[in-house]
């Protein structure tokens, strides 16, 4: 298995780390290296914090904790560096922004339903189960007749032949 100079891994996976970039498989054949290779160095990179894409052409390809990390590392950064990170990274200054915005609709705190709803939804759900358990020990009722009429019909068949049971 032959190693790689850090300098050479580092130079691929800035490749990798742009959506618009190569595709793995096309930047093993232009490197000459396996593309299983490259997956594992894009997974050990992902696994140290380093943002990259899941599928290229397309920003939505990181994942949840990569476009946190991004919103995280640029919180404090002005409009210029801003605008500088997002170039080295391979995408917009509006995306960051979306994601930021997703975040915070994330952590939103209030009660997905009030007490009043919660209630009401209680009420509901006995009165339902209240309804389907009538609704089976009728069908049980049921099924034990129709038992019973089956047994009766097989005793009496022999007697109406004539026949002893």
């Amino acid at each position: 298995m032959p190693t790689y100079p850090h300098k050479r891994k580092m130079a691929i996976l800035n490749k990798l780390a742009s959506p618009q970039g190569p595709t793995i498989a096309q930047l093993a054949k232009d490197e000459g290296i396996s593309e299983a290779t490259l997956y594992n160095w894009r997974q050990k990179a992902q696994q140290n914090g380093q943002l990259m894409p899941r599928k290229h052409y397309d920003t939505s390809g990181f994942s949840a904790i990569d476009r946190f990390n991004a919103v995280v590392e640029t919180a404090a950064l002005p409009q210029a560096e801003l605008a500088e990170y997002c170039r080295q990274k391979g995408f917009y200054p509006e995306q960051i922004l979306r994601w930021k915005q997703a975040c915070l609709a994330g952590c939103d705190t209030k009660p997905a339903i009030t007490e009043q709803d919660a209630a009401k939804l209680r009420k509901e759900d006995k009165t339902k189960i209240s309804r389907l358990k009538k609704e089976l020990y009728r069908k049980e009722k049921a099924l034990a007749e129709a038992a019973a009429i089956i047994i009766l019909q097989k005793k009496l068949a022999p007697l109406l032949a004539g026949e002893d049971a």
